[in-house]
Parts: structure tokens; C-alpha cells; sequence
């Protein structure tokens, strides 16, 4: 136990007069804690320590360090220190403290006693700390470590980062002596006329001959339908059966609520509820999915927890967020990558109608030995434990890319891989015989799960996009249940050119899978430019497949977000996979609105690209314009001029048929779309592009500019530029901003305006700013090895 806390530690100290009641309160306690990021192991040698540091939860250590530009990122021991104040101990109860997720392995302290311990992140986990608080005050002290261990999935040589810390929410639970520890909600038999429920409710703590279960539930409007009271036992069954049950549906996501009451002497000891959906799904034998009897495409992305300055350690809010987009974009799936996620993602999706493949977190790293699969079965079954409830949930993961890149000594043999798949599969089928499992890219696997997607990135590590429709026959035919998981390739926002790559002549059309080692293989994402324009052709190409293909399951594609990872350093924006919809804080790049197109219903049109506000081209060449509109028809208007009116035919490429091709003028145009549905306008865009009939020759020089914002910054650009002034739209060499004198650069984002490095798009760059507000003058340079340094001067 640590002693002499000090005056930071103080005002750490929460008040808990809830311990004094009898029956279940549950206490979020992420605020005022404290962090020591010193890599201590023992207890004792914490004592002498003087540098902790407030904080609140959610909490990484990792949220900047991950994509600065020093390589690595801290993979060691933090400790985070709070202080809890009992009024009196109530010793009728129980108290527990509940971790979301922590990552990757802890220890629990209390009072200088080892509580408990875990070992694994993304999954939740409770410690109780009944025996070792006391009336008064409490220290509860929490190790942490993200720390190389191969007996941990998910593998060190995964593509993304093992953020550490407690990275989710924190729970205070006081409960009474025997109490309700887990609701399970099952319904096997559903039809349209009628649903049979089933609800099992674990006990736990001494069960006397005084106590009874109350089962209420409710519908979705909360009027109960069903209500029954049973002679307590270590595990009580409910099953009931109820007429014409309002569906959860992708569309109308409709929850029922399950509440339990726990009573002693007809007195209520514990209290406990929970939702869940009335719904059926089937995977047809090499053919499409259906949803409570009707065939539904499954319209997805994927989805990685961090968040540009936050890392993993999102507030809810911002969780929340995300699935809102993937709503409004009109999806109704989500693989989550690769690994479980915050309970509020779940909430999310049940509430919004989105289907979740949910993902043990078995990525790479083949096979272990007996510590190594003791621990990977008991995630699997705390994964499938704690999300078994939520309807949005069809399809357990066993993992993805499982046999590459083995830890161990034959960690990749196939026999033994296959051996304890065929274990954890078996396992997720006991725990939930209700769900599908599957994996991704392991094809001896693919008759071991229930649906199977093989690694398809045609048009971007392998092949041509346009061969897509001819992967997807054969795999149909190939795999009994076929749903293809990953596709896409990078984009680096602001980025364009008037002849976005296709492949043609440069790759084998026919290949499709992505290979092992991309320096052998000629592939558009060694061999392109990372256009914005290039990745809205390839998803336009896929979805005109998708949505016209009557046996297709589905896909999803690779990733909503730009995502950080420890392999990619020598990305336009260092260490981000930027494969995303959106960039890393969740603004839209122009292929968001490819996928809202096709998908969203709420009207909207949007021309590609607001971010090529600045082209050049010789006099007389027109230059095709698309519109990603969701509407019957659209008319596009240059510089005041109709260009006509066209109507939408998802059978045409690209965008459905609304393009058109515009002669610009020198100077500013000004363009306009009207989105129609019959004869009513329901949406428009407008844009302004700068076109000069003159090309620029050989950078000269990297020119500063700034543009003060609403909130007081700077968004300080680079523009390469040639000896007459012109920008050179096709400079992509990377820049290096420093702020010499009177601010902060906003580094460390991993997001287009918050990287100190970064390559530049169509020969610019830019980076947010925060000003000293003591001082009067803003000084900044932009440097390469081109360039040896352009200097601004703000004066404030």
C-alpha cells in the first residue's frame, strides 16, 4: 500500500455511501484517477514514486505515441491509482469492481492485497474486492500491461496496434449477498406468427427456500407480455411463447426487455434487466442470406476502435458516432476488426438495426501451446458470454489470417491449426447454438466454420477491380456459405488525377487473392498513387456488382476508418492504414458518398470531388464530372448552364450513369447538381474549381500560407509551386512542419491535418496550429529534401 498520497491523490478520493444499502447499485467511477507510466512491477516499489499524473477514464498511454515519428510505441507496465471512501460496510453486500476492457493483462489491488487479475483484452471482466475494503478510505491500485507476450492473443505482427491501458469504462457494483450474475436470453423457434423465448438466470451466492425469481417482460412499446414468478435455484429457466412478435429488423430494430427480480421474504434483494430481439437468419447453401424469411444483402464495412487523439480509449459518445455514420450510410452490417468491442457498440447496433459479425481476437500468429489455447478458449467463451443477448449479433469469428506469421515453433502447421479450430468451433456451437461462426482467409478452415471468406482484394493487392463479379461466381460455387469480408485500398484525402489508374496492361486481370509478399507482386497498391479518385472508381465497380447480384450474400468493405499500425510507417500520413471511408477523426473522404449512393435512402447528392477544387488541362479538353446522388435524376449546371438531366441506372458505370462531361473554363467554375425524385428537387451540391489551360513546370519552391479558424487556430498550408507561382498538382514528396516561435503544432493525430509528416496532395499539405496566446508573433517552416526550408510569419 502506497502511503503519504500527497495533495494529488486527494482530490482522487470518491464517496460511497451507496455500500450501505442492501440490493444492486452500479457506480461509474471513471473519473479523477491517477497514472504512473513507469514500467514498476512490484507493489512495494511504488511507494517512493512522486510523478503521478490525474487523469480520467477511458485512458491509454499509447494515444499519441503509436504515430509520432520516433518508431515504436510503449508496450510496458502503467499503474492507475484511485481512492475509494466506504462510509460504513453494509456486510449484507457485495462489492465488485467491473472492467469493460482493459488491455492486455491486469492485476486488481486493493489495499495493498491482490484482489484478482485477468489476462486478455477487449473483453470484459469483474473483481471483487469485498474482503479487502474497509469503512474509510480505500486504495484501489490497478496494473497494466500491453507488453510483448505471445501466450496472448491477439499476435504482435497483427496490422494494428495493442493500445495500453484501461481503455473503457469502470464500474463500482454493490450487490446483495446472492445475487443475479448473468441473464441469458435465447429464441429458437421464431416465425412471423409466433416466437418462443427462453431466459436463464444464473445465481449467484447461497440460494435459500425463501427466495423467488420474477420474470417480467416487456415490448418494445413497454407493455408486459409476460410475467412469471419461480421457487429460486442456482439457475432458473423461463420459456413462454408469444403470438405475432414484433421483428428486429435491419429497418425496424424493434427490442424487448427482459427485467429479473431477485426477492427474499417477497422483499427485492437484486434487480436486474436487459434486451434482446425476436429474429431468424439463414445462410442459404451457395447462395444469398435471409432475415426473418426475406432475402437481405448484407451492405457492410469493418470497424477498428481508436479515434484520432484518443486512440482506444473513446468516450462513448464518440463510439456512438461511428455507428451513426454507418447508419447513415446506409449499411446494415459490421465486421468488428478484430476483436471485441465497447458494450456502447453493441447498444448502438441493436438500437440502429446494423448485423455484427463479433471477432475473436486470433489474428496471426498460428497456433500456440497449452497456455497459449487455455487462454484464447476462455476469451472466445467471455466474448460469447457477455454479447450473447444482443440481437445484432449473427456471426461468431474464430479469427482472421490465423496461420500467418507463427509465433511458436510450427505455429503454422496445418494439422495442428486445424485440431484446435475444430475445438473453439465446437465450443462457440455449445455456448450458442443459435449463431453461425466463421473466419477469414485460413482455407483449410473453410469446411471447419459455418461461413467462410477467402482474402478478395482484386484491384488493389492483386488483379483489376473489374474481374470482381467473376470472383464472386466462383467463390458462390466454391464455399457452401460464402461472405466476402475485406476489400478496398488506400486513398490520401485532397489527392486526385485526371487518369486514375485501372490496371489495364500493368497486372494480371485474372488475379484476385492477396498474396503473401507484395515485393513480388505487381499490384495497384505499389503501383498507383493513392488517389481519392482511383478508390471511388473500385468501390463504384464493386457495388454495381453487389447490388445487382441475386445469390450474393454480401461483403463488407475494408475499413470505415483510417486506422493506426506499427507496419506501415512509410505511409503518406506515418504508421495509418488509410483505407477508410473517413479519416482518423471521422471526416468523410468522397468514397463515404460512393457507399451512400448506393445505399442511403435519406436524398442527398454530392460532385466528385470537393477536395480537387484546383485542376489544369489543356484548353479544349473536357474533363468528366460524376455525381454520387441517391436520387431518380439529377441535373448538373456549369457556370449557370444546364448540362441536362440524367436519370440514374445502377447498370451504368460510373456513378449510375450521372456523369458528364464539362468544358471548363480558364478561372472559376462554378458547378451545381439538382437531385430530383419525380419532379421535385430533394437535394443539391455545389463546388467552385479554379482550371488553368497552363501545366506547371518543376517545383521551385514550397510556399506557406495560413487561413485564421472560428476557434482561434491556424490551418497553415504547403503549396509546391514552380517559378511563375503555379502549383504543381503533381508533387507528392513528403513535408516536415516544425513551428519555430509562438505555437503548437497539432501532431500526433494520424489525420491529414494533424501529422507534422506527411506526403502532399496535388502538391499541398497543411497542419492545424494552436497559438501561444502569449505571444505575438506565429512562426513556421516547411522543410524536405527538395526544399530546404519556407518560413511564414504570423503576426497575431
Amino acid at each position: 500500500m502506497i502511503k503519504n498520497i500527497g495533495l494529488l491523490a486527494l482530490c482522487c478520493i470518491m464517496v460511497v455511501s451507496s455500500a450501505i444499502s442492501q440490493g444492486r447499485t452500479e457506480l461509474n467511477i471513471n473519473k479523477d484517477w491517477t497514472y504512473l507510466g513507469v514500467p514498476i512491477e512490484n507493489l512495494d516499489d511504488l511507494e517512493e514514486q512522486q510523478d503521478w499524473q490525474a487523469i480520467d477514464l477511458p485512458h491509454t498511454w499509447n494515444n499519441e505515441d503509436v504515430v509520432d515519428l520516433t518508431p515504436g510505441y510503449r508496450r510496458s507496465v502503467s499503474w492507475y491509482r484511485k481512492n475509494l471512501m466506504f462510509d460504513k460496510i453494509n456486510p449484507n453486500t457485495r462489492q465488485f469492481l467491473y472492467f469493460e476492457g482493459v488491455n492486455i493483462t491486469t492485476e486488481v489491488y486493493v489495499n495493498g492485497q491482490l484482489a484478482g487479475e485477468h489476462v486478455g483484452g477487449y473483453v470484459g471482466f469483474e473483481i471483487e474486492i469485498t474482503k479487502q475494503i474497509h469503512a474509510g478510505e480505500n486504495e484501489i491500485l490497478i496494473k497494466v500491461d500491453n507488453g510483448y507476450d505471445r501466450q496472448v492473443i491477439p499476435s504482435q505482427k497483427s496490422d494494428f496496434f495493442i493500445y495500453g491501458g484501461i481503455t473503457r469504462d469502470v464500474w463500482l457494483r454493490t450487490l446483495a449477498q446472492t445475487y443475479i450474475e448473468d441473464i441469458n436470453i435465447s429464441t429458437s423457434k421464431v416465425s412471423k406468427t409466433a416466437a418462443t423465448t427462453s431466459v436463464s438466470l444464473d445465481l449467484n451466492g447461497r440460494v435459500s427456500s425463501k427466495m423467488t425469481v420474477l420474470l417480467q417482460v416487456k415490448n418494445p412499446e413497454g407493455k408486459v407480455v409476460f410475467e412469471e414468478s419461480k421457487k429460486a435455484q442456482s439457475s432458473t429457466k423461463f420459456s413462454f411463447k408469444l403470438s405475432h412478435p414484433q421483428l428486429w429488423g435491419v429497418e425496424t430494430p424493434n427490442l424487448y426487455t427482459v427485467e429479473a427480480s431477485l426477492m427474499n421474504n417477497n422483499v427485492a434483494s437484486d434487480h436486474r434487466s436487459d434486451r434482446y430481439g425476436i429474429r431468424w437468419f439463414e445462410f442459404k447453401d451457395h447462395g444469398p442470406f435471409y432475415l426473418n424469411g426475406e432475402r437481405l444483402l448484407l451492405r457492410g464495412t469493418h470497424r477498428h476502435e481508436e479515434h484520432a487523439g484518443y486512440g482506444a480509449a473513446m468516450p462513448n459518445e464518440l463510439h456512438r458516432r461511428d455507428i451513426e455514420m454507418i447508419k447513415e450510410m446506409g449499411a446494415n452490417f459490421i465486421r468488428l476488426a478484430h476483436y471485441p468491442q465497447d458494450p456502447e457498440v453493441y447498444r448502438a447496433c441493436d438500437e440502429l438495426g446494423i448485423l455484427l459479425w463479433d471477432e475473436l481476437p486470433w489474428c496471426r500468429g498460428g497456433v500456440g501451446d497449452e497456455v497459449w489455447k487455455a487462454n484464447t478458449s476462455r476469451l472466445l467463451k467471455e466474448m460469447i458470454d457477455q454479447n450473447y443477448n444482443h440481437p445484432s449479433i449473427i456471426l461468431w469469428s474464430m479469427g482472421n489470417e490465423i496461420y500467418w506469421l507463427p509465433d511458436f515453433d510450427n505455429g503454422d502447421d496445418e494439422e495442428s491449426i486445424n485440431s484446435y479450430l475444430k475445438e473453439l468451433n465446437a465450443l462457440a456451437h455449445q455456448l450458442d447454438p443459435s449463431r453461425k461462426t466463421s473466419i477469414r482467409k485460413y482455407y483449410p478452415g473453410a469446411e471447419i466454420v459455418d461461413v467462410f471468406s477467402p482474402s478478395i482484394w482484386s484491384g488493389w493487392y492483386s488483379g483489376s477491380y473489374k474481374n470482381y463479379k467473376n470472383v464472386v461466381d466462383q467463390s458462390i460455387e466454391k464455399y457452401n456459405h460464402f461472405f466476402h469480408m475485406e476489400y478496398g485500398g488506400s486513398s490520401h484525402v485532397g489527392r486526385h488525377t485526371e487518369n486514375p489508374i485501372n490496371g489495364d496492361g500493368l497486372v494480371n486481370p485474372d488475379d484476385w487473392e492477396e498474396e503473401v509478399n507484395q515485393i513480388e507482386v505487381k499490384s495497384i497498391a505499389n503501383a498507383g498513387d493513392w488517389s481519392e479518385n482511383y478508390i471511388v472508381d473500385l468501390f463504384d465497380w464493386y457495388l454495381s456488382v453487389s447490388e445487382t447480384h441475386d445469390q450474393f450474400v454480401g461483403n463488407a468493405q475494408w475499413a470505415f476508418k483510417d486506422f493506426g499500425t506499427p507496419l506501415r510507417p512509410e505511409n503518406d500520413i506515418p504508421y495509418m492504414n488509410q483505407k477508410g471511408l473517413v479519416d482518423r477523426e471521422g471526416k468523410p473522404k468522397d468514397a463515404y458518398y460512393v457507399y451512400k449512393s448506393y445505399w442511403s435512402k435519406v436524398p442527398f447528392s454530392y460532385i466528385e470531388s470537393h477536395t480537387w477544387t484546383e485542376r489544369s488541362g489543356p484548353k479544349g479538353t473536357k474533363r468528366n464530372i460524376s455525381v454520387f446522388s441517391n436520387n431518380e435524376k439529377v441535373e448538373l449546371f456549369h457556370n449557370g448552364k444546364s448540362l441536362g438531366m440524367k436519370t440514374r441506372d445502377i447498370t451504368q458505370f460510373p456513378a449510375c450513369g450521372l456523369n458528364w462531361d464539362v468544358l471548363f473554363d480558364a478561372g472559376q467554375n462554378e458547378l451545381h447538381a439538382v437531385g430530383y425524385q419525380g419532379n421535385q428537387e430533394v437535394s443539391s451540391d455545389s463546388m467552385t474549381i479554379s482550371y488553368s489551360f497552363e501545366q506547371a513546370g518543376t517545383p521551385d519552391d514550397l510556399r506557406l500560407s495560413y487561413v485564421l479558424q472560428e476557434n482561434g487556430d491556424y490551418l497553415v498550408s504547403a503549396t509546391a509551386v514552380d517559378k511563375e507561382g503555379r502549383r504543381c498538382l503533381d508533387y507528392e514528396e513528403r513535408v516536415y512542419f516544425q513551428c519555430m516561435k509562438g505555437g503548437e503544432l497539432l501532431r500526433n493525430q494520424g489525420t491529414p491535418t494533424g501529422s507534422e509528416s506527411i506526403k502532399m496532395a496535388n502538391g499541398k499539405a497543411s497542419i492545424i496550429v494552436k497559438p501561444d496566446k502569449l505571444s505575438s508573433i506565429l512562426q513556421m517552416t516547411v522543410l524536405n529534401q527538395n526544399f530546404k526550408g519556407s518560413f511564414l510569419e504570423i503576426k497575431k
